[in-house]
C-alpha cells in the first residue's frame, strides 16, 4: 500500500463494478484473515460517476472470538509477526503467508492483511476497516473530524451496503450497475447529519483535496 501526491489513474465505472464483485465475492467465498460482517461502496462509485476517480470500499470486521493463540509464538519465529491467531486467523495465516502484514509495532494488523488480500497494490482503490457498521462510523468520524477541525478525516456518508451477515444484495448491486441510486451533494449530506451549514463547503473541499492525493491501492484501520 502507498500514497503519493499526484492522483495517477482513474477507473472506467464497468472497470470498478467488476471490481466491486470480485471484492465482495471473494469476502463471500475466501476464508478471511478476520470476520467480514458488511461490505460498503461509498464516494464516486455510489454517485454513477463515469470514469471514478478512486473506488472506495469500506468493510466492517469483527473480532475472533475463537482464535488460536497457540500459533503466536509460532508465527512469530518463522514470520517476525506477533499476534498471529489472536488478531489475524492462523488458517488465513497458514494458507496466505506472503498476504501477512504487521503494524509498526510488529502485530498482524487486520486492515492491512485484509488490504493484502482484497487489492491489487497499483489500482486506485481505497480498503476502509472499522469494527462498526459504516452508518455508525460515519456519525462518529465527522464528530471528531468538526472538533479537531481535520475535515480531510471525514467519511463520505453516500454509501451502499453490497454485503451484510452472509448475504449479498443483489438489489443494491443492480440498482449500482445502472446508476439508478440518487444521493445529495457532500455538503448537503453532510448538513443533515448536523453539520453547521457554512462549513460543509470547507469539509467537503477538505475531502476531496486529500481524495486526489492519494494514489494506487491505500487502506485505513479504525477502531470506534
Amino acid at each position: 500500500m502507498r500514497c503519493e501526491p499526484e492522483l495517477t489513474d482513474r477507473m472506467e465505472r464497468s472497470v470498478a463494478i467488476e471490481r466491486v464483485e470480485e471484492i465482495v465475492d471473494t469476502v463471500e467465498n475466501d476464508t478471511m484473515p478476520v470476520p467480514v460482517r458488511e461490505v460498503w461502496v461509498y464516494g464516486d462509485v455510489a454517485l454513477g460517476l463515469d470514469p471514478i476517480d478512486r473506488l472506495d470500499v469500506y468493510v466492517t470486521k469483527d473480532i475472533l472470538l475463537r482464535g488460536d493463540a497457540d500459533r503466536e509464538e509460532e508465527f512469530h519465529r518463522s514470520h517476525g509477526v506477533k499476534g498471529v491467531g489472536k488478531t489475524v486467523r492462523a488458517e488465513w495465516a497458514d494458507a496466505h503467508p506472503d498476504l501477512l502484514r504487521a503494524n509498526e509495532n510488529g502485530h498482524a494488523a487486520p486492515e492491512k492483511c485484509l488490504a493484502a488480500h482484497l487489492l491489487h497494490d497499483d489500482e486506485p482503490v481505497h480498503l476502509e476497516v472499522c469494527n462498526s457498521s459504516f452508518e455508525d462510523n460515519v456519525t462518529q468520524r465527522l464528530k471528531g473530524a468538526v472538533a479537531r477541525e481535520a475535515y480531510e478525516q471525514i467519511l463520505d456518508p453516500r454509501g451502499v451496503c453490497l454485503w451484510a451477515g452472509g448475504q449479498r444484495s443483489d438489489e443494491a448491486l443492480r440498482k449500482l450497475q445502472e446508476s439508478e441510486l440518487a444521493f445529495p451533494t457532500l455538503p448537503d449530506a453532510l448538513e443533515m447529519l448536523g453539520m453547521a451549514g457554512e462549513k460543509t463547503d470547507e469539509a467537503a473541499a477538505a475531502v476531496e483535496s486529500y481524495r486526489k492525493r492519494q494514489d494506487g491501492a491505500t487502506v485505513r484501520g479504525d477502531v470506534v
